[in-house]
């Protein structure tokens, strides 16, 4: 009987710890930051990036930044129109080169907010 107490006890406790756990715990998020698409764009018009990697941030909605949001869909836009990913499997760009002078305008004025914003943060 006393070995079943123990067994029992043992049981309770790793129980109510992994539910403890599991409610004190949080759904992890990913929060895209200008950083992230800055290093994205350079990486196009370096052409070093994967339609995956593509898709994986700026297909991810910016629920946070609404300036961020707008420069996302303006991206995707660019990639609607220009998008050349069947080239990527060959050697060529991800973009064509309308969209790549489109995305560098993009990449500029979104470093040009970035560094107006940092700016002000400082103050």
């Amino acid at each position: 009987m006393a070995l079943y107490l123990l067994i029992f006890a043992v049981t309770l406790v790793v129980l109510g710890g992994s539910i403890a756990l599991l409610m004190m715990a949080r759904t992890p998020r990913y929060r895209t930051e200008p950083q992230h698409l800055l290093r994205l764009f350079d990486r196009v018009l370096e052409g070093k990036v994967s339609e995956s990697e593509w898709h994986t941030v700026v297909g991810y909605p910016v629920r946070h930044d609404e300036y961020l949001e707008g420069v996302r869909r303006s991206a995707q836009q660019i990639m609607d129109e220009h998008g050349r990913p069947w080239q990527l499997a060959h050697g060529g760009s991800l973009l064509s080169r309308t969209g790549r002078e489109e995305l560098a305008t993009l990449r500029d004025h979104l470093a040009s907010h970035t560094a107006l914003e940092e700016g002000r943060r400082e103050f």
